[in-house]
């Protein structure tokens, strides 16, 4: 099969994870005779530096042409004096608004063999934590009307906390559907009590999951949730909530795993075409930066969510994903999650590691006769 991927290798250790997704995609054409066509195309940081914007006219058409789009790691405190419109983030932004992405796919998970970095008890996370966010991308304050001016008391400013029942429709029903592949339980998050948006959110919810009988539905106030998902992590499954809580949410759970970096992030339309990225997109350790200290298990694993979701590779997607479970159960370790008694790789070796452990699982998957002479 044949595909367009647009890729942004980003600022800081964005080119090096990069390079390593991209030895990955090459390993699953080889083994199942696709062909992804990579165009590399500049934005972010680099942009910035080069051209003056964040995303030219050029990268953006290309974007919008591919079938998905994958982008590094972006900005850094390089760029922490640019005026707003110029930050590196800005071409995410853009590149959001132009595909019409709506939703967030953030799944949490812990490695077994990784636990002793988890900052929580091993009381709480013996029973493992595997959550899937699912964050609304349009709605919320953070894409509402703002305000900035100058009032009698001063300067004021506003946000405007905005929803409608078709944006909160896109993500309850991506969550409901989701959560029939996994475990059959949905937890959506809101503030119901005190705003209107969220009583909004709860009622759509609730009547979106009349469709899907054998979904349990429950529903949490986002306070009560924060607490809730440090305490018992294994009792969420599907996690349901607007674009500020979920932003919020996402990131409290990936830390708890103590193996933030090794976590990815998908921004979907309806039709599941969008935009791949590491979790912690915003949050590299800049001393690491060319130094092929980098973990690029986050974009690799964005990169088999790509395969999932926009492409419908759900074997080749599982197949990295098993890899990389394989590469970390043989104790190989980049220098973020290295303890001792482990092997201590760096950011190429472990790309061609979970390459090599690809073959190796494709091969007995798929093992060749041998013919007597």
């Amino acid at each position: 099969m044949n595909f367009k991927i647009a890729l942004i290798k980003g600022d800081g250790i964005g080119p090096e994870i990069s390079n390593e997704t991209v030895k990955i995609l090459n390993t699953i054409e080889k083994l199942y005779n696709h062909n992804f066509k990579i165009e590399e195309v500049i934005g972010a940081g680099d942009a910035v530096d080069k051209l003056g914007e964040p995303l030219p006219n050029e990268s953006l058409k290309a974007c919008v042409e591919s079938d998905a789009v994958i982008v590094g790691n972006v900005g850094g405190s390089k760029w922490n004096t640019v005026e707003l419109d110029k930050k590196p983030v800005r071409a995410l932004l853009k590149i959001r608004e132009v595909l019409n992405v709506s939703t967030n796919l953030r799944p949490i998970t812990l490695n077994k063999d990784l636990m002793e970095f988890s900052p929580l008890k091993e009381s709480i996370i013996s029973k493992g934590i595997d959550i899937l966010v699912v964050r609304d991308l349009v709605g919320s304050v953070i894409c509402g009307e703002k305000k900035y001016s100058i009032g009698k008391n001063g300067r004021e400013a506003s946000d405007l906390e905005y929803y409608n029942e078709e944006i909160i429709k896109k993500s309850a029903k991506l969550a409901f559907s989701s959560a029939m592949k996994r475990r059959n339980k949905v937890s959506s998050i809101d503030k119901s009590n005190i705003l209107s948006s969220s009583r909004l959110w709860k009622e759509v919810v609730n009547e979106e999951s009349k469709y899907y009988p054998n979904v349990n539905l429950t529903h949490h106030l986002v306070d009560t949730a924060a607490m809730e998902v440090i305490l018992n992590p294994d009792k969420f499954d599907v996690i349901v909530t607007s674009n500020m809580f979920g932003d919020i949410l996402a990131d409290e759970l990936s830390q708890i795993t103590g193996t933030a970096c090794m976590l990815p992030s998908a921004e979907i339309d309806c039709n599941g075409k969008g935009l791949f990225t590491p979790n912690q997109l915003h949050h590299p350790d800049e001393s690491i930066i060319g130094k092929d200290k980098a973990n690029p298990i986050g974009l690799i694993s964005s990169a088999a969510l790509m395969l999932r979701y926009s492409f419908k590779l759900y074997e080749e997607a599982n197949l990295i994903e098993r890899a990389i479970y394989k590469v970390i159960s043989q104790g190989f370790r980049t220098e973020d999650i290295y303890s001792d008694g482990n092997n201590l790789v760096g950011t190429s070796l472990m790309g061609d590691l979970i390459c090599s452990c690809m073959c190796e699982l494709f091969d007995k998957a798929y093992p060749v006769e041998t013919v007597a002479i």
